[in-house]
């Protein structure tokens, strides 16, 4: 029996453990249909990505390689700041179908980042996979070709989102009270 474990007070399930799992199996499908055959490079974007990657890589019936990235503007924090390359993209990218593979696209400013240095190392095309879409009200330099769940503008967390370090490995999303920032 799977417990509930002891989340920070006010905390909300937004997504279902199930509902992730449908939400998965529809994006691998949705993947599959454009990608296959194409033998992409499927790059997870640390350390967020990892969990969304490592479920979606065994559903893609098709030859793949893969590799990761890892850039941040949160690290531990709770607002984005400047970007920080810890891995940069691979040589492997130049003359290839690119997939990356993230936990979220918040702002969207860490996925513009990665998708030009993709491009600019000689990605043929560039196509992104968010488990969870933030619905912000102003624009995003960025769109997903794929997405798993829609979420409120809320701090979430959950399924490779982090809280201040800690949560990533929960099934499910959850998010704090409006208004409420870790």
């Amino acid at each position: 029996m799977q417990r509930t474990p002891d989340l920070p007070e006010g905390a909300e399930q937004l997504v279902s453990p199930d509902e992730v799992r449908q939400a998965l199996l529809r994006v691998a499908g949705e993947v599959a249909a454009l990608l296959a055959g194409r033998r992409p490079l499927v790059l997870a974007v640390m350390r967020g990505g990892v969990v969304f990657a490592g479920q979606l890589l065994p559903l893609l019936p098709f030859l793949l390689d893969f590799d990761y990235v890892d850039a941040t503007r949160y690290g531990t924090e709770t607002r984005g700041g400047e970007l920080r390359w810890r891995v940069d993209v691979p040589s492997s990218a130049r003359g290839r179908v690119v997939l990356l593979v993230d936990d979220i696209l918040d702002e969207g400013h860490t996925l513009a980042a990665i998708r030009e240095r993709l491009l600019a190392a000689g990605a043929l095309e560039v196509r992104i996979a968010v488990f969870a879409d933030k619905q912000l009200p102003r624009k995003k330099p960025l769109a997903a070709d794929f997405v798993g769940v829609q979420v409120p503008d809320r701090y979430v967390f959950g399924y490779g989102m982090d809280l201040r370090g800690a949560w990533r490995n929960l099934p499910a999303i959850y998010a704090l009270p409006p208004g409420r920032c870790a």
